[in-house]
């Protein structure tokens, strides 16, 4: 059995797809399993909380391989080790983690992912660390005002990042939970291209075959927004920090890792976009 966390999110739906693609057994931990109902009937469904350690243990109960992602905010820490705690009680072998780029890195997301990896690494299982860079979905954050012909900001200027397609962080995380070839790995994972927001909006215009207006939002004026919003300061803070670090350029790595575990090379932008081009008002196809 296989425990999948965070699995009504864009990468732990996409592991789940996958997974029962591949006729493997899966339970789904959520808060509200009703709203899970969509993952399909091949799924166990189970309640589950990472402030709850009974709840985290029923639903560890008969698992062998676990996959780890925990919501972002300043809480990963502390639902990680929970977590990780939980495992190592209910008899599990194996742990995935989805951490993130730059983890390894002073920064306020790297201290929240640092203590899950070092919770995760110091278990006693067989344990697979995933830092993923920026998703293309990320950009479904722009789809209202692309559809409303309005302006998409742009947060993080000309920094350039090797953006991912999440189908293919999930293909990663399902070879390392079904295989031990990737057991004390810890893998970057990247696009094959470094492309920026601009970039990415010149694809989209191109997939659309229409103009689309673009405005810089500084990252001061970002975090303001945030706050305004309502968002938690901390949080606020460290977007700040993220699209800061992005705009600086430090982001623009390129990793071989998806290749050498998949057998081929990841995905490009283009290929996503066009895939999802009805989020955005067009005709969706494959690339």
């Amino acid at each position: 059995m296989i425990l999948i966390t965070g699995a009504t999110g864009t990468i732990g739906r996409e592991v789940v797809r996958q997974l029962v693609e591949r006729g493997a057994p899966i339970r789904a931990m959520t808060r509200d399993p009703a709203r899970a109902a969509a993952l399909g009937r091949e799924v166990e469904l189970v309640r589950g909380d990472f402030d709850d350690p009974g709840s985290l243990r029923a639903a560890l109960r008969g698992v062998e391989a676990l996959f780890l992602l925990s919501a972002p905010g300043p809480s990963i820490s502390a639902h990680d080790v929970a977590t990780v705690d939980a495992a190592q009680e209910s008899g599990v072998k194996k742990l995935v983690k989805l951490s993130a780029f730059g983890a390894d890195l002073r920064s306020r997301v790297g201290d929240w992912h640092r203590a899950g990896e070092h919770a995760v690494r110091t278990s006693g299982l067989a344990w697979t660390l995933l830092r993923p860079v920026g998703f293309a979905s990320n950009v479904l954050q722009w789809a209202a005002a692309i559809r409303a012909g309005g302006a998409v900001p742009i947060w993080t200027g000309d920094g350039r990042q090797g953006i991912i397609d999440p189908g293919d962080v999930a293909a990663v995380a399902v070879a390392a939970l079904t295989s031990d070839r990737h057991d004390g790995r810890i893998y970057t994972l990247t696009g094959p291209e470094l492309l920026n927001a601009h970039d990415q909006v010149a694809i989209l215009e191109g997939a659309l075959g229409r103009s689309i207006e673009t405005t810089d939002v500084p990252p001061d004026r970002v975090r303001d927004q945030m706050l305004a919003a309502g968002a938690a300061r901390e949080l606020a803070d460290a977007v700040f920090e993220g699209v800061s670090f992005l705009r600086e350029g430090r982001a623009a790595t390129l990793s071989d890792d998806v290749e050498a575990v998949l057998g081929r090379k990841p995905r490009r932008f283009e290929a996503w976009a066009r895939e999802n081009l009805a989020a955005f008002g067009g005709a969706s196809g494959a690339a």
